[in-house]
Formats: structure tokens, sequence, C-alpha cells
């Protein structure tokens, strides 16, 4: 890969792997396949890698500290916690539950530290300032590298880092979701924090072909997200086919597409997109080599204009733990 980010301290293949899909939420996989993604991402120069406890429950985490057990593969790896889904989906930001959690994922993975570790999602009734005592504490004992939040809006970040410095803020950011460009992108760039932007192929939507309703299984994450339910479904699918067009003339796909107008920004961007599989794995990071130039980027904002999508970005109990700033 020939462009790089920085994040964490540490230089990565400006394209990471989010690794989400690997402990089943849009639908079944096996350990051999991830292990197949990730010696994928190895051979692209896909460096920095995103996990998170509640994946699967630890699945993919499990999958990841296989891979690197057998490898020792040289790469960064973040994980997140804070979303515990019993007895009732709840957020904790506490030292015991973060604690545990931490210690949890270092087992699964098979390391003795991580280079980042996020709060997956905010306790809104605890001050971040206690939160990030307690992370910097993590920092000292030589648990953790570097302190990420997640889904977080702007004045929260600007109030941790005034406690102890914050290397990457992550939220969704796509095509079809631009809420991170009223404000945390500007402010991740004042501070100098990296903004790692997940789900940038709008959870398969910007794909030469799109996902049919009918294939999702039962656990699919999508099966409930607005987006994805007709009549918003179909709406969408038209709004994009044009793009795909477009993209198609250029001899570009569509998903590579995508997240080549998430790189183009910002330098400090970082996107991760999620796959199960090498072949789409080597697709996303095509990336790499598409340079858009301003005429590209004002034709693509003409196609798909911002607030083009139809639907929210997540259903109501989705939702739970995000904070909204606009």
């Amino acid at each position: 890969m020939k462009l790089k980010r920085r994040i964490a301290g540490q230089k990565v293949g400006a394209v990471g792997l989010g690794c989400m899909s690997f402990g089943g939420v849009y639908g079944a996989t096996t350990e051999g396949e991830s292990h197949a993604c990730l010696a994928a991402a190895i051979d692209l120069g896909i460096t920095h890698w995103d996990v998170a406890e509640i994946y699967g429950m630890g699945i993919s985490e499990r999958a990841i500290g296989a891979y690197l057990a057998q490898t020792n593969a040289p790469v960064t790896l973040a994980t997140k916690a804070g979303i515990y889904p019993k007895p009732t989906r709840h957020f904790r930001n506490d030292a015991e539950a973060l604690r545990r959690s931490l210690e949890g994922s270092l087992e699964r993975l098979g390391r003795d530290s991580v280079d980042l570790f996020y709060i997956h999602r905010r306790e809104a009734d605890r001050p971040i300032e206690e939160v990030m005592e307690t992370l910097a504490g993590f920092i000292a004992e030589g648990l953790i590298g570097a302190i990420g939040l997640s889904e977080v809006a702007p004045a929260t970040l600007r109030r941790a880092h005034a406690v102890h410095p914050v290397a990457a803020v992550q939220s969704e950011y796509s095509l079809w979701t631009r809420q991170p460009e009223l404000g945390m992108i500007q402010t991740c760039a004042e501070l100098g924090v990296t903004f790692v932007a997940f789900s940038p192929v709008g959870r398969g939507i910007f794909a030469d072909r799109f996902p049919r309703r009918e294939d999702f299984p039962p656990e699919d994450f999508r099966q409930a997200n607005p987006r994805f339910v007709e009549p918003n479904f179909s709406a969408n699918k038209a709004a994009i086919a044009p793009f795909q067009d477009w993209c198609r003339a250029r001899g570009w796909s569509t998903a590579a597409t995508a997240v080549a107008w998430t790189l183009a920004q910002g330098d400090h961007i970082l996107p991760i997109p999620g796959t199960r599989t090498a072949a789409n794995l080597r697709d996303l990071v095509r990336a790499d080599d598409i340079v858009l130039s301003a005429q590209d980027l004002a034709e693509i904002e003409a196609i798909l204009p911002a607030g083009f999508a139809h639907g929210d970005r997540y259903s109501d109990a989705q939702y739970g733990g995000v904070e909204r700033y606009c």
C-alpha cells in the first residue's frame, strides 16, 4: 500500500481493517475464512486492525489472536469496550468493568498490551474526565499504548483531551453518513487526533451489486436498520445507482471509490472497511490507487449530495449510547 496514515503514534497503511464481521454480525463465518482475510490484509499492507470485545462476544478477538499466534504478523491492534449486552444492553465506563474487559481482550488476542483501546460507547452519567483517568492508568501500567473514543461528540473529545491526549475518535463516516463533517472531523484535525471512519462502504450498499434483503440471515445487523428496510432500501438503491455507473465508467469499483472518497476528506482520516473475505478486501484496497480530482469530488457530490440517504443510520434500539451533537 503506497499511502500511509498515522494512528496511536504509528505509521500504518491508509486503509485499515474493521473486524466486526468476523464475529457473525452479518452472518455466519468460520475461523478459516477470517484467517484467509487476515492473511490477505498482511499481503496488501493493511496493518491496522480494529476489533471489539462485543464482536461476537470475543469471537472476532479469538480469531485474530489465533492468527497472530501462528504468524506473529506486524500489525497495530485496536480493541474496544464499554458495551455490555446482559441482562439488557447497557454501557459501563467504570474502572472495574473496563479492566475486566481489557484483560479479557488481551487474553483472547494473545497479547500483553494493545496499541489502542477505545471506549466503545460513553456511559452518559459518568464524567469523561474520570474515564480518562482510568485509561491513563492503563497506559501507565503498560496495558495499552493509546486511548480512543467511539461515537462521541466534539465537546466530549475536547474535555477528554484536556485530561490526557486522545489518539483516535471512531465514528461512522461515508458518502451517506456525513454527520462527522459537522464538527468532529474538524476538531480531530485541530487536536491532532486520528479520525477513524467505520463503515465507509455503507455496510455494503456501495458495492457494484446491491445486497439483497432476502440474503440477509436473521442475525444480520441490517435486518432492522432503517436504510435497509423498505421503502427506504429501494429509494437508496435508486439514488446510488448513478454513482455505480459513474465509477464503472472510470474502471473503478464502487466500493473502492467510496473508500477513496473517505480518504480524500482529510489526511488525518483512516477508513476501516470491514469484510469477511479476502476477495472483497483486495477490491477495497484498490482505493489506494484512486486519486480523486477536485472535479471528481464535485461530480460525486452532485450525484450523492450530503443528506441524500433515505432513513436514519440506526434504528432507535441501535442508536443507544451514540452522542448526537447536531
